[in-house]
């Protein structure tokens, strides 16, 4: 179930970011992040914590709940 979850995440916050036209920079600048810690997220190898969703989801101007459902 973990891992699910890190691949939603990982391919709902790629495709956000994407459609916004932003590179994994622009994101972390935006969600007062670190770019290497983006690409972690978007390759699935990272576990972050609940307030960095949040994070995320608040800089893409999505739910949090959006980054972690089964993609379409």
């Amino acid at each position: 179930a973990e891992e699910e979850l890190s691949a939603h995440l990982a391919l709902n916050v790629l495709r956000h970011r994407k459609a916004k036209g932003w590179t994994q920079a622009e994101l972390a600048r935006r969600a007062g992040m670190k770019q290497p810690k983006i690409a972690q997220i978007e390759r699935g190898d990272a576990n972050p914590e609940l307030n960095t969703v949040g994070r995320l989801a608040h800089a893409l101007g999505v739910s949090g709940s959006a980054l972690l459902v089964e993609p379409f």
